[in-house]
């Protein structure tokens, strides 16, 4: 790794672990995008604003396995396969994922809103949801609360379907998978922060394509944000591509 991308990844911990945003370009062998993050428990209206406004694509909040696995949250790909739903509802036989470009699995899981939200939709409540699904965890988590406890945690704060889809990283992390959610993940903890990570996708202003990687860099430039690419991260972790 070259003396800049060593520099850009260590002031990208250092700008997380401080509640800052960072950019992060997956790879040209992906999705080819840029996603715009900031740690779930940094999240507030101004936050989802800047999201909203300056990204384009989806709001989505990529939370650790260690996450998943304390609240049991299914990947949505693996409901709509349960052979029992897909006899139910046989749409969804016809809707099976089988044929992502970018990779085999999907990552999302159950989408949330706060109970204390209205719509759902609005910054602040998206805001809310996000802030406290992040505070949330890291608390369970600090406290090696597990199983029934945790699950009845989360049902008094939250319900479901909601307004932040949730993205739940791969076991084994960026050893196994290396999209956006293991990507914003492994930022986070990296930063010491809870691995929850509040981010979206940036787009062309005309919306017809992912931000390129230099408009990517001239943002994070004008607003002193630093930006990594996924080979960077994987090269300071010691993880081949």
């Amino acid at each position: 790794m070259t003396v800049d991308a060593v520099g850009g990844v260590e002031a990208a911990i250092a700008a997380f672990a401080a509640g800052e945003p960072v950019m992060v370009f997956d790879s040209a062998f992906r999705e080819c995008e840029t996603d715009l993050l900031w740690p779930a428990t940094a999240a507030t209206p101004e936050v989802m604003r800047r999201l909203r406004q300056d990204c384009g694509g989806l709001l989505f909040l990529a939370i650790g396995d260690e996450i998943g696995r304390l609240f049991d949250l299914p990947w949505l790909q693996d409901i709509h396969t349960h052979p029992a739903l897909v006899a139910d509802n046989p749409v969804l036989a016809h809707l099976v994922t089988n044929d992502l470009q970018y990779d085999t699995r999907s990552a999302f899981t159950l989408s949330v809103n706060h109970r204390d939200t209205y719509t759902g939709i609005t910054d602040r409540d998206r805001s809310l949801t996000t802030r406290r699904f992040g505070e949330l965890a890291g608390e369970l988590l600090s406290s090696d609360v597990t199983g029934a406890a945790a699950l009845e945690a989360l049902g008094a704060e939250f319900r479901t379907p909601g307004h932040i889809p949730v993205c739940r990283e791969s076991p084994g992390g960026l050893e196994t998978r290396q999209g956006h959610t293991e990507l914003a993940v492994a930022i986070a903890r990296l930063a010491g922060q809870v691995p929850a990570t509040i981010g979206a996708e940036m787009l062309e202003p005309d919306g017809d394509g992912a931000l390129s990687v230099e408009d990517g860099r001239e943002y994070a430039a004008k607003h002193s944000i630093p930006m990594i690419t996924g080979a960077d991260l994987l090269s300071a972790l010691g993880i081949e591509e």
